[in-house]
């Protein structure tokens, strides 16, 4: 079925999904392709969508095929745009049985000891870094999350909540931008009402915007603060000047403005996927710093000639950025390992179960 723009644009629909939707019609059932709609999901829970589009919210039972659902593609995240059918006589559930590839995703590894990519907002176009003037190792944290970002293929924007908490404002400001090179930085006091008016720049109509960052950093408060009331429940910072986790689900949610914004709960932790790309762009100075070393298989590590270390001598290079570079790209080279131990381990799987599968067969 052909989609009405009219009704999608607000939700971000633009001629690159269109396109997109034409070529996912073809890979549907053929019971599908002409009642099938698409819808953009706003919400995932174990086995159901939360989907929003032209006939309005509704809820859908993601019925895509297994061998769709073994893979990440497979997995319905919120921001993704999905093909949905009606639901059948007597059932109050529609039906969630496509996905279109997605644009841009800001992923992590899932938590826990299995090698898993976790999507944690699809087809953004910008993320917003959130991270509270309060806490320590501002810095490196920013700079994790900045890889991230970059790897997604939005764009970040970096903002600085809790500012009428920090008692140098503009040299915390100055500190962040010295590792965001060129990346948007906002200093931010929902409270007081300071540097809400910066962020509206990047809240455009049609245009996702997802909030990341650990627990109790803001973003809830921000959400309601954006949203002009109450939508997601929030708590009040702790004696320490920390804050406290409140956000269960990502959502997507219609602004007021027309933007659409995804909050998702607070991080423990940002496991690395897949960040190679970001790793260049976030840490661009340390880069090129390695490719002036005198020895291409440098380690950083005392080598003569190491452009690195004499940058961190000189001061001209901080030695705990250089650390934090170091530190996730082992564990990016870890990934890898792991991944290819996985895809061993599977493919070993795959032969055992096909060998007992053929002893099974009556000899002749």
């Amino acid at each position: 079925m052909t989609p009405e723009p009219e009704a999608l644009t607000p939700l971000g629909w633009d001629e690159g999904f269109a396109e997109s939707w034409t070529a996912a019609l073809d890979d549907l059932d053929h019971r599908w392709r002409d009642l099938a709609r698409p819808a953009r999901v706003v919400r995932v829970d174990r086995g159901v969508c939360t989907v929003l589009g032209g006939d309005g919210e509704q809820r859908a039972r993601v019925s895509l095929p297994a061998t769709v659902r073994q893979s990440t593609e497979g997995q319905p995240a919120v921001g993704d745009w999905a093909a949905v059918a009606p639901a059948e006589a007597g059932d109050e559930l529609a039906s969630l049985v496509g996905l279109l590839p997605r644009r841009s995703a800001f992923t992590r590894r899932a938590a826990g000891r299995e090698t898993v990519e976790q999507v944690v907002a699809s087809n953004i176009d910008v993320v917003f870094v959130v991270v509270p003037l309060t806490g320590r190792q501002r810095l490196r944290t920013i700079e994790r999350y900045l890889a991230v970002a970059w790897q997604s293929g939005a764009q970040p924007v970096i903002v600085l909540t809790k500012a009428d908490l920090c008692p140098d404002v503009a040299e915390a400001v100055q500190e962040v931008e010295s590792v965001a090179f060129g990346v948007p930085v906002v200093p931010l006091s929902v409270r007081l009402g300071e540097g809400i008016e910066a962020l509206y720049e990047h809240l455009l109509p049609g245009r996702t915007v997802s909030l990341v960052g650990a627990s109790g950093v803001g973003k809830s408060t921000l959400v309601n603060h954006l949203y002009g009331k109450d939508r997601q429940a929030t708590q009040e910072i702790r004696g320490d000047g920390k804050g406290r986790h409140t956000t269960t689900h990502r959502e997507l949610v219609p602004m007021p403005d027309g933007s659409l914004l995804i909050d998702t709960p607070g991080m423990r932790a940002l496991g690395a996927w897949d960040i190679e790309e970001g790793l260049q762009q976030a840490f661009g100075d340390v880069e090129q710093l390695a490719d002036e070393c005198r020895f291409g298989d440098c380690t950083h590590q005392g080598e003569p000639g190491c452009a690195v270390n004499a940058a961190v001598d000189a001061g001209d290079l901080s030695g705990d950025r250089v650390a934090n570079w170091e530190k996730l790209q082992r564990e990016q080279q870890r990934l890898e390992l792991q991944q290819d131990s996985r895809a061993r381990a599977e493919e070993h799987k795959r032969i055992r179960a096909r060998q007992r599968a053929l002893n099974r067969r009556p000899h002749r």
